[in-house]
């Protein structure tokens, strides 16, 4: 499989500076980078993109996540290897991922979960990288991206 576009995203100066900027200020809230990860890993698998699933699954490992881990994000609701606060975040991140999928694309037992394991800040964060990650996915797709060993070097 080939890119549509190489290096997609260099060709608007200041565009992959300003994405860049927004995950540095979503990573200042104090979420775990972890949970972080995770919900960035549910919403790539959701969107279908390889580069970005290739990516998170890899950050995961290199923060030390365990394989069983990683291999069940997909199955997170009858894996016994997340935390209330994760699943949690990881039902936010479906929601936010599939907003036609209900009429009432983000419940309020949904929300509700989520603001019992995360304050404002953390919320706020947690909303804004589940857009970025669905933003990343959906330009990824759009081009083709094609993940592999040169998503190693930007794990991390």
């Amino acid at each position: 499989m080939e890119p549509r576009l190489k290096n997609s995203f260099t060709h608007l100066p200041g565009a992959l500076e300003a994405l860049h900027a927004v995950h540095k200020t979503v990573l200042q809230v104090g979420l775990p980078r972890t949970t972080l990860e995770l919900t960035s890993l549910r919403a790539s698998q959701i969107n279908g993109c390889g580069v970005c699933v290739d990516l998170h699954s890899r950050t995961l490992k290199k923060l030390g996540e365990k394989d069983t881990r990683i291999f069940a994000v997909a199955a997170w609701r009858d894996a016994p290897y997340f935390s209330d606060a994760e699943r949690a975040a990881l039902a936010l991140t479906e929601a936010a991922s599939r907003l036609s999928d209900r009429a009432d694309a983000v419940p309020d037992e949904i929300w509700k979960e989520a603001a019992r394991h995360y304050d404002e800040a953390q919320l706020s964060a947690l909303v804004l990288s589940i857009g970025m990650i669905n933003l990343w996915n959906r330009l990824n797709v759009t081009v083709r991206n094609v993940g592999g060993d040169w998503v190693a070097e930007m794990a991390g």
